[in-house]
């Protein structure tokens, strides 16, 4: 379309909305605008890995020997809690510090910058000789995992279509799982190497997925929206332009980038720039009552991030192979952890369909139904007739008495974790992106995100001494802990989360002020913010609207 045809009313013969359901406008979606979209996800997998190779490192007899000492066969309680938890405590802090980066720098400026971080940390790793550097080089590492893990949701959130926002960012989830099966598979055939290559090995091979995400975002487009909160409008065009595989004329480009100056100048009025403290203290500005205020929408973000953590799958991902080994119920726990996450893998990509056919709200609450099932009855067949009935044969091994109903509990566990990966797994990361106006978008994720780590921290931490056998030793009664927050997050859903299936980031705004979770997936859009606010005429901005959001942006 010319560019002088653009300032026309739309209709109908133009193939595209007419003027009476402009709300409905968007450019088709391409393979580059998927490719570019997924490529994004691609950060999962250092999550991901670094969240999975630690399993069979604290199970590995060299590893275990120079942090012990010779002749000992199991990490203390407090040294495993220490060297698993001690990288989600850099990721709590990692993740605090980019949502002011992604601000000032860039979203993409930040994850680079965090990827950096992450390489840093893994030498400090792979160069271990003793608990300081393995401790420090997670710590490390997990600054940059915060960065990334706060930011890659964020930046895919802005960047991709609405119609398919919600399967693009479940990617995210997707390359988690991929990262954790990789270092499944490494652990599993290093696991009876004879010296420091098995634990050696499965730590450097992280410095491959630094340097791929960190080198190939070079060559991706900023967030339009971060441009437009600068005031960096052509820019935020021509990004768009890379985006959508529009040219910049188009009306789809125009219509959109109207929506996004329209709605950063509507929450700007409402949410005024005032400094560090301001900014951060405007996430908790409002009424807890009120569904659209900024204090909802924090919560609604941290609490959301919170009851993933609480549904217990990384008890599964952490600790399985120490804790199956302890319940002497299994031989080859390698094996056992590596199935659990290949159903981890596999069940993901079925969210890339229901979360866009069913909706977010729909998924988090029959998944969080299906998990709570699956954690309770593999609670109760332990405590009667599985893990926790063992007995010790003639050659002075533990064993278990009842192989069959050992069987159905890893059954159930597995079943878990389908539930898990097909809705909480990407589910939780796909709302977060979502329910934050602009103005507090990247500290809104980056406190979700931090949620997030927080609770991972505290569940690494505390578990060892819940499953150790010089601790708690609760075996299968942890599985009634992990039941019992389930039901939490299946009541939690039902009654906190929105539905924002199909909307532009701009109209879940509208939506959260004018809804009750529990009628938000009835809500439709009636009108533009352009529209509302009298920016755009014929879906193009004037030159004094465009001079106007240069000014305000600059004075960031």
């Amino acid at each position: 379309m010319a560019k002088e045809e653009v300032a026309a009313p739309l209709s109908a013969s133009d193939g595209l909305a007419t003027t009476h359901d402009v709300t409905r406008i968007e450019a088709p979606v391409t393979w580059k605008a998927y490719l570019i979209c997924a490529f994004a996800s691609f950060g999962g997998i250092l999550f991901g890995y670094d969240s999975g190779y630690i399993n069979g490192v604290t199970g590995s007899r060299v590893f275990i020997e120079l942090i012990e000492g010779p002749g000992e066969e199991a990490l203390t309680g407090s040294h495993s809690s220490l060297i698993v938890s001690i990288l989600s405590v850099g990721t709590f802090f990692g993740a605090l510090i980019a949502g002011d980066c992604a601000d000032i720098v860039g979203r993409r400026a930040t994850i680079i910058a965090g990827c950096v971080i992450y390489i840093v940390g893994v030498i400090l790793q792979t160069a271990l000789n003793g608990l300081g550097l393995i401790v420090a080089g997670r710590l490390i590492a997990g600054i940059g995992v915060g960065f990334e893990s706060a930011i890659v949701i964020l930046y895919m959130s802005e960047i991709c279509p609405k119609k398919v926002r919600g399967s693009l960012v479940a990617g995210y989830q997707f390359c988690i799982t991929i990262g954790i099966l990789i270092a499944s598979c490494v652990n599993y055939a290093t696991r009876t190497r004879p010296d420091a290559s098995s634990y050696r090995i499965p730590i450097a091979i992280q410095f491959v997925w630094g340097f791929i995400l960190g080198a190939g975002l070079i060559f991706l487009p900023d967030s339009p929206r971060y441009y437009v909160k600068r005031g960096m409008v052509e820019k935020a065009r021509n990004s768009l332009v890379r985006l959508r595989g529009e040219p910049p004329e188009s009306v789809y480009i125009e219509g959109e980038l109207a929506e996004i100056v329209a709605n950063e100048e509507y929450e700007r009025s409402l949410i005024p720039a005032t400094g560090w403290f301001g900014s951060w203290a405007n996430c908790f500005k409002g009424s807890l009552w009120h569904q659209g205020s900024n204090l909802r929408k924090t919560i609604l973000g941290t609490s959301l991030q919170m009851m993933q953590q609480w549904t217990g799958v990384n008890f599964i991902f952490y600790y399985s192979t120490p804790f199956l080994q302890s319940t002497g119920a299994i031989e080859n726990t390698f094996l056992i952890s590596l199935i659990f996450t290949l159903v981890n893998v596999c069940s993901t990509p079925i969210s890339f369909w229901t979360v866009e056919r069913f909706g977010r709200r729909p998924l988090l609450i029959f998944g969080a139904l299906g998990m709570l099932i699956c954690q309770f009855l593999v609670a109760i067949i332990g405590v009667t007739v599985g893990f926790n009935k063992t007995f010790v044969n003639a050659e002075g091994l533990t064993r278990a008495q009842n192989i069959p109903a050992v069987n159905a509990q890893i059954a159930f566990i597995a079943i878990f974790i389908f539930f898990f990966a097909s809705t909480w797994g990407p589910g939780a990361w796909i709302v977060i992106g979502e329910v934050f106006p602009l103005p507090i978008r990247s500290r809104g994720v980056a406190l979700s995100t931090a949620s997030n780590w927080l609770w991972n921290t505290i569940i690494a931490v505390i578990t060892p001494y819940l499953t150790s056998p010089d601790e708690a030793y609760m075996r299968s009664s942890v599985f009634f802990l992990w039941g019992g927050l389930c039901t939490c997050a299946f009541v939690y859903a039902y009654f906190l989360v929105p539905e924002t299936k199909g909307l532009s980031l701009e109209q879940v705004d509208k939506m959260m002020e004018e809804t009750t979770p529990r009628t938000s997936a009835k809500w439709r859009p009636h009108q533009t913010f352009a529209s509302e606010r009298g920016m755009s005429t014929g879906g193009k901005m004037g030159a004094g609207v465009i001079a106007d959001v240069e000014r305000k942006g600059s004075m960031f």
